[in-house]
């Protein structure tokens, strides 16, 4: 009762930012909240009848996120989740108004939460978890977090919190080290790939440190083999068949990280094949290589966000693809932290925009990349990339750092839910 008056105001104020801006203001009513009713949030996180359980990491959060829910839904699981957008302390603030009643109270047997790392190991304080899942330690944006040492250090704090089970990627060196100094109350689960899966990817998986030895069978959920948008996960002797969302070792990993976390939250009651079922009938989350029908033409949305993260993504683009857009927004304050990854894969580039085109056009000159055109008015880009013939072969692509995401998002109107 005594968070009746914050939520009405809340309320109020997600009514008047969305009548403004359609679509737009999502963690505005969560600053508010916060501000006014500092308690609310980790009250709330801490009253779901099967507990919380986050997932963290400097990539693969949203998709994971997604999977996972997917997976304990097929289960008959109420579930509780954010939408990818919403991972810091007022838009996780945010997404609870959206389901709470006038009281404050929100429904769900179980929340699935993903965290930002730097907003988790804040938000978490005073707060239990019942799963904890990290997914790596990468290069990350060094505008927020100057070194992976930094990185580690939140996730180990977010990961302290989890009071049954922690489920780590065991490929990750730092995961690794951080697991190791988990109280022997708190079960560690582990996911990875095969040393046949890490051959075969060009540039490795794209963490700071990979640990030197592969998950030994039977020793977790294991990606045995990726094809395309397919993948095969082994789980002891049981072995499952997924399709992908979209191409990639990295959703592979992503998928072994969702069937991991939903074994260690449902025990007995898993069902292998419940889970594989749901994890292949997930779509793309939003600019996570999802393609969508816009304006008559098929589009393909692919997000970087931090070097190893651009690099994995650039190389995962169909080689017959032939127009891309390339977006990079004020989200990268300094363009500099991409300088070491090689986006030559792209080949040609139709139009390069956002507040930082320039910036991001010198980039790909250097990476030996043709460039037809610089347009850093966004929605002109948009708009002409968009008008002109389809390709003769593969689909327009728009790769966007997450602020031409958001732009694009919003100019497109593509203003739904994640």
């Amino acid at each position: 009762m005594r968070y009746a008056p914050a939520i009405l105001v809340g309320r109020l104020v997600r009514f008047a930012a969305r009548l403004r801006k359609p679509g737009g203001g999502s963690a505005v009513p969560g600053l508010i909240v916060n501000t006014i009713a500092p308690g609310y949030l980790k009250r709330t996180l801490s009253g779901f009848p099967q507990g919380l359980v986050v997932v963290s990491g400097s990539s693969g959060k949203s998709t994971t996120t997604k999977m996972l829910v997917a997976i304990l839904r097929a289960h008959g699981i109420d579930v509780f989740t954010n939408p990818s957008t919403a991972n810091i302390s007022q838009g996780l603030t945010s997404a609870l108004l959206e389901r709470a009643d006038w009281r404050g109270r929100v429904p769900g047997d179980v929340a699935v939460l993903e965290m930002d790392e730097g907003h988790g190991a804040v938000v978490m304080q005073g707060v239990d978890a019942r799963v904890v899942t990290l997914m790596n330690v990468m290069v990350d944006q060094i505008d927020r977090f100057h070194d992976s040492e930094m990185v580690a250090g939140m996730l180990a704090r977010i990961a302290e919190r989890a009071h049954e089970a922690v489920v780590v990627n065991a490929d990750d060196a730092y995961l690794e080290r951080i697991s190791g100094r988990m109280s022997p109350d708190v079960a560690v689960r582990r996911f990875g790939v095969s040393e046949a899966v890490l051959e075969a990817a060009p540039r490795g998986l794209g963490y700071t440190e990979t640990t030197s030895a592969r998950l030994a069978a039977g020793e977790g959920v294991r990606v045995e083999s990726v094809d395309g948008v397919t993948a095969v996960l082994a789980d002891g002797e049981t072995s499952v068949a997924i399709r992908l969302p979209a191409r990639g070792t990295h959703y592979a990993v992503d998928a072994a990280a969702a069937y991991a976390t939903a074994r260690a939250v449902l025990g007995d009651a898993f069902v292998a094949t419940t889970a594989a079922d749901a994890l292949s009938e997930i779509p793309a989350v939003f600019g996570r290589g999802e393609r969508v029908r816009v304006r008559g033409q098929d589009v393909e949305f692919v997000l970087v966000q931090n070097p190893a993260s651009y690099q994995l993504n650039v190389d995962s683009i169909d080689p017959d693809t032939e127009q891309i857009l390339f977006a990079m927004g004020s989200d990268v304050r300094d363009p500099s932290y991409f300088w070491p990854t090689d986006a030559s894969a792209l080949g040609r580039v139709a139009i390069v925009s956002g507040s930082k085109a320039h910036e991001a056009a010198l980039m790909l000159a250097y990476d030996g990349v043709e460039i037809d055109r610089v347009e850093p008015d966004l929605p002109r880009a948009l708009d002409d990339f968009l008008s002109s013939p389809p390709p003769t072969a593969g689909v327009k692509t728009i790769v966007f750092t997450a602020d031409s995401m958001r732009r694009t998002r919003s100019h497109l109107g593509l203003t739904g839910a994640e």
